[in-house]
């Protein structure tokens, strides 16, 4: 079995090619639009989704079948495509070129593969099993999706808010990295799932965070607003 390295990728304004113009085609579209790409796709037809993207300015849509050279100036591509000589082509053309390429459902055509992942806010969980079983990474995805629910965003908020006031503190090295290393282990996620904001009040001024209690109140009122019904 191939042995993967993981990696984040920052595609922010990098140029991704994307041949193919289905539902799998569309779901790989939206996860780079979502990071941050310039996407450009290639397809003869899409779906209404990407269509609509095209028609906003989102994305670059060019009618018609892959051609050699289309991945010119690429920094990533994605192959969505069931014709094997066209999977080939796409994957050939991006390693003569150096380019990371993904041929779906093709192992042997990939120098990359995508992870089933779990997003909550800055928080993303990537989950692989180095291509063996996808069904069994979404499983698994799924069973963790239950432990990081969505508010887990809150508590990554939070937890940035705090690490950036400490960093502004005027403490030594071994101070500030014990100070942090105290709060991550502190129950405030746990405090946040129960809605205790007290609590994780209580907490900060006796870290001498008192200038998050507006951070707080601010959190809490997100909270209470996601959970109101409809």
């Amino acid at each position: 079995m191939t042995k993967y390295y993981p990696i984040f990728l920052n595609l922010t304004d990098r140029l991704c090619v994307v041949i193919g113009g289905g539902s799998v085609a569309e779901r790989k579209v939206l996860s780079l639009l979502e990071s941050g790409a310039r996407v450009k796709l290639i397809s003869p037809e899409i779906t209404v989704k990407l269509r609509e993207l095209k028609e906003k300015g989102a994305l670059h849509w060019e009618k018609r079948l892959y051609q050699r050279g289309d991945l010119t100036g690429a920094f990533l591509v994605i192959a969505a495509t069931n014709d094997p000589k066209v999977q080939e082509a796409i994957f050939q053309e991006a390693e003569e070129r150096s380019i990371p390429c993904n041929v779906v459902d093709k192992p042997d055509l990939c120098s990359f593969i995508v992870p089933s992942t779990i997003k909550r806010g800055g928080f993303v969980l990537a989950i692989s099993t180095g291509g063996a079983s996808p069904a069994l990474a979404r499983r698994i995805r799924e069973i963790l999706e239950k432990e990081f629910s969505p508010d887990f965003e809150l508590y990554v908020s939070l937890m940035g808010a705090i690490r950036g006031a400490i960093l502004k503190q005027p403490l030594s090295p071994q101070e500030r990295e014990n100070k942090l290393q105290r709060l991550a282990l502190a129950p405030l996620w746990q405090y946040i799932k129960n809605g205790d904001w007290s609590l994780i009040r209580i907490i900060l001024e006796k870290e001498g965070l008192k200038d998050l209690l507006s951070e707080i109140s601010s959190l809490g009122k997100v909270s209470r607003d996601t959970e109101r019904p409809d």
